[in-house]
Formats: structure tokens, sequence, C-alpha cells
């Protein structure tokens, strides 16, 4: 008997291609083919997919980038890469195509619609992607990775949740160590791309937390290259222990050993931290077209696990204020590290499952 083929769609960022590793992992577990259907850009993040999905590239493109001349051939590079789709989907015969939002989708989920194929999105955001913003109204199925969700008219949504990778769910729930007076961790983090904003202003303002919580402070930072030898010249400068690197390949442990997580607020980080537990203090970037960052944290804000601070009100004397907040109650932190499991969804990857065997086994 021929494998059932899963198409999952997804773009170049840790946004969209974490949520659809896990799916990928799911389902191959469940006996299924699995293709990931991306572009140049997308496949360079497909490190942590399982051996076993394919990966197919596809001609994309988006009008955010480029010259004049680069945005006249856009309409012409995505409409090549949607023929090329639908040539393979006509071959594959794919049972669910799955979206997760991305330039790099465009062609499978176009594709998946001209020949009613059973079809799914999967927004991470509060707030619906571009691309997600024009398939919603043409997919059997809305997945929504924060709720609420800002949806469409007529557009119903379900409350998924997001799905994490397998290491972070070894991680969930890891027992909180509250702070107090012994080494305490914190963790920086400024998306897959790093923030400057953050390398800017977090050092400093540990260095100017009182000395009876500073002394037992180590941090690990992520920063962008371009930022990496300041920081760590800084925080050895004066004498704090510090791991600053590009990129951490152990994210889950170091969430599950931080007192404090200090990070931009994209969906999958606020995924991450939910599942986990940790008390946050959460900078939603401030370039963001449709301020999705903002709705993704207001679910954790609300619930008092973590606190919100605007780019523009992020300042060295204020953020060290509150990082001592959180750092000299260890009651209130551990109430915040509960709050954070109350509001995440370990399920989400299960869910996320049934919903695309559901449409599997349901007309087009």
């Amino acid at each position: 008997m021929t494998q059932p083929l899963l198409v999952i769609a997804a773009g170049g960022t840790g946004g969209h291609m974490f949520p659809a590793q896990a799916l990928a992992e799911a389902m191959l577990m469940r006996g299924w083919r699995v293709k990931l259907s991306t572009d140049a850009r997308g496949a360079r993040y497909t490190g942590g997919f399982p051996h076993a999905v394919e990966i197919e590239q596809v001609g994309s493109a988006t009008f955010a980038r480029g010259g004049a001349l680069a945005k006249v051939g856009v309409p012409f590079k995505i409409a090549g890469g949607v023929l090329a789709a639908i040539s393979r989907m006509m071959r594959d015969k794919p049972s669910v195509v799955v979206g997760f939002g991305g330039y790099p989708t465009i062609p499978a989920m176009a594709a998946a619609f001209v020949l009613r194929k059973p079809r799914m999105i999967h927004e991470q955001n509060g707030v619906l992607g571009r691309v997600n913003q024009l398939f919603a109204k043409r997919v059997q199925k809305v997945a929504c990775g924060t709720w609420p969700t800002d949806l469409p008219d007529g557009v119903e949504g379900i409350p998924v949740g997001n799905p994490v990778r397998g290491a972070i769910l070894e991680r969930a729930a890891a027992g909180y160590i509250a702070p107090g007076d012994y080494p305490m961790s914190i963790l920086v983090m400024g998306g897959s791309q790093g923030a400057r904003i953050l390398s800017d202003v977090v050092p400093p303002a540990i260095n100017a937390l009182p000395s009876e919580i500073r002394r037992n402070i180590r941090v690990s930072h992520q920063a962008r290259a371009e930022d990496l030898e300041r920081v760590a010249q800084y925080y050895a400068d004066e004498g704090i222990p510090a791991d600053v690197q590009t990129f951490f390949n152990d994210v889950p442990t170091r969430m599950s050993e931080a007192q404090l997580v200090i990070t931009r607020a994209g969906a999958s980080t606020i995924a991450d931290l939910s599942i986990i537990g940790r008390p946050s203090i959460l900078v939603p970037l401030a370039a963001a077209v449709r301020d999705e960052q903002t709705a993704n944290a207001k679910q954790l804000v609300e619930a008092g696990a973590a606190i919100m601070v605007p780019e523009r009100q992020l300042h060295v004397d204020s953020l060290a204020e509150q990082i001592a907040t959180v750092l000299k109650d260890p009651q209130g932190a551990m109430q915040m590290s509960q709050s954070a499991l109350a509001c995440g969804k370990p399920d989400a990857t299960q869910t996320l499952v049934d919903l695309t065997l559901g449409l599997a086994e349901t007309p087009s």
C-alpha cells in the first residue's frame, strides 16, 4: 500500500520552520511520507528536519527585498514556481498540503488551491502574515498558534498552539529553581537573527544590578555577528561570566536552566517559554509591520508570566529595575514560572496532526 504524502510549505525563518519540523516529525512517525516545499533561503534552515523529509526547492520571491528591477521580476518568478508546483503535485498526488507562512509557501499553496487538494494553513503569530492572509479564505482550515488571532471577516480559526521541537518537549515543565543567593542564569535571545538593541541595553543593565544580585549572575547572550566581540568584551571587562554566541544549538537546555529569559516575542519563543515554564522580559520587535510580536506576548503578560517592555521604553536603568524585581522575589518568580506553564499547549503538535489526518479523510 502506498504511503500517503504530506506536503509542508514553509518560509525561511525559525518561526515558520520549527512548527513545520514538529509536524513533519509526527507525521513520519505515523508512516506518512513528507515533503518540504521551500526556496533556496528556506533550505538553509532545514538542518533539524529528519533525513526522511524530502526537500523541494521552489521558485518564489518577495516584494520586500531587492531593487526596482528585482521587484519587476517577482510575479514571473512566483508564477514559474506555481506552475512547477502544480506539475509536481499532479505527479506526486499529496493527500494534504499544509502551509506555515512566508513567501516560499506561495507556490505549493497556490498549486493545492488550483488542484483542489485538502489544505490548511498554520499561523504562528497573533496577526496573520501577508501570505497567510492571502490564503486564509482559500483553505479548509486555519490553525492558530497564538490565541486570540486577528482573522479576516468570515474566517474561523482553530486554537491549536504552536508545535514545538521534540527537544523542547523533553524539557516540558522542567523544575524551576527560584532566584536566590547562589549562581543564577539569565538567557538573552533576539530571535533567529539576533537583536542589536538587546546587545546595547542588556549588558549594562545587568552590570547595574545591586551587587548582591550581580555577583551571582551568569549570562547566555545571543548576539549578531557584528556585535559579538563588543558584547563579549563588555561582559569580560565587567567581570560578568557570559557565553556570547550568534546562535545557541542548545536553547532548550539553557532555557530550562535559566532563572530569567530576556527575549524578543517571536511566536516560537513564546511557545518554548510556555512549555518549559520560565519568567521572561519580552521586548517585541518595533519594526514588525503588523506588530505581531506584541500580540504574541499578550497572553503571557496578561497571565502574569512575563513583563513586556516596548522597544522605545527599553533603557538601561529601567531594565535593571525590572530584572531586579524578578530576581529579588523568589516566590513571585516561581509564580511567573507556573503562570507560563498554564499558557502552554504541549499537545499542539498532536492537535495539528489530528487536523491533518481529518483533512486527508474529507473531500476537498
